[in-house]
């Protein structure tokens, strides 16, 4: 998840901050999960491309089966802001990590199916994009209940689980309580909410008039409020076609929400995450005590094994040569088979 500041300096068509939404005003959910023909993949894994179509545009993904006989949990893999794609890649910024891809392999070789799939906007799901000023962070919500809601009807599988990393953490704990889920998992999720991580973030790099502004800016937003005297410097923070998204954004904090689910939760953050910090995943357990928390030593942002040192970090970031952290698969597997019939 790249910071607030860095991701508001995308091109506003790609819509990297909101993400990539349906017209809120005007949605009508109609999904319908397609399943194509059976494709071969490189690691001998059974993986299909999967869609599914809203009248807001068709979202594209990937199913990948165990091999497996019997009836098998399947897990809704969610990814994080900015233009990500399934595979945990942004083609923007030349960053191929796989870690996403990778870590429905390791589900799958465990006997767990996963879908995990391109938000809209992104890359095969580049076709269903909205204006900016009808985002709202609602969609990304209803696009993840819509999946978890087919899965469930599919007979192929036993019970549904979801993982979200990072923002996909916030979005997967509200689609899985809306949905029914059977099991959660929040790998390097925030627990404050986003106009907290945005105040943040300005902190040091905005001083004098202008930081009191972008503070009075924020603090209206989070009471609904839209500003439209909007200071030139703040423009690309806070134009006024990304408002509405904002206060949608705004109104969830994670810390309050994760506490609403009744089913099994996973609380999975790095020890060498530098993007999210461990004390993020520890508000969290704080805030739903019995949730299950696992610190993954050596274990960075994009679930590499990589030590806390910048030039370290920033090579991990496209380098899809890179495995998963070895620590990470056995308590996340372990908790999965434990939680899921």
């Amino acid at each position: 998840m790249e910071s607030f500041m860095e991701s508001l300096m995308y091109d506003k068509h790609r819509w990297s901050l909101c993400g990539v939404l349906v017209r809120l005003s005007t949605l009508v959910w109609l999904p319908t999960l397609v399943w194509h023909t059976a494709m071969g993949s490189p690691t001998g894994l059974d993986e299909q491309p999967v869609s599914l179509a809203t009248t807001g545009g068709t979202l594209s993904g990937s199913l990948l089966v165990p091999p497996a006989k019997d009836k098998a949990p399947v897990i809704l893999i969610i990814p994080g802001s900015g233009p990500v794609d399934r595979n945990g890649n942004v083609a923007a910024a030349n960053a191929t990590t796989n870690s996403l891809k990778y870590l429905a392999e390791t589900l799958a070789r465990a006997g767990i199916a996963s879908v995990r799939y391109d938000k809209r906007g992104i890359a095969a799901s580049a076709a269903a994009t909205p204006s900016e000023n009808e985002l709202r962070f609602d969609i990304y919500v209803n696009d993840a209940v819509a999946w978890i809601e087919q899965l469930k009807r599919d007979t192929r599988f036993s019970s549904v689980g979801v993982i979200g990393h990072s923002e996909g953490s916030l979005i997967g704990m509200l689609a899985a309580r809306q949905s029914g889920a059977d099991a959660f998992v929040s790998i390097a999720g925030l627990a404050q909410g986003a106009a907290e991580t945005v105040r943040t973030q300005l902190k040091n790099r905005l001083n004098g008039p202008l930081a009191e502004r972008s503070q009075e800016i924020l603090k209206g937003l989070e009471q609904g409020r839209t500003t439209q005297d909007i200071p030139r410097e703040l423009s690309a923070l806070y134009r006024e076609s990304v408002q509405p998204y904002l206060i949608s954004w705004f109104r969830y904090v994670p810390s309050v929400e994760l506490p609403k689910l009744t089913i099994p939760v996973l609380l999975l953050h790095g020890s060498t995450d530098i993007q999210i910090n461990v004390a993020e995943a520890e508000a969290l357990k704080r805030a739903k005590p019995d949730a299950e928390l696992i610190i993954v030593k050596g274990m960075n942002h994009v679930l590499k094994a990589v030590p806390a040192d910048m030039t370290q970090q920033m090579a991990s970031y496209s380098n899809p040569a890179l495995p998963l952290a070895t620590e990470l698969s056995q308590p996340l597997i372990g908790f999965l088979k434990k939680s899921l019939r």
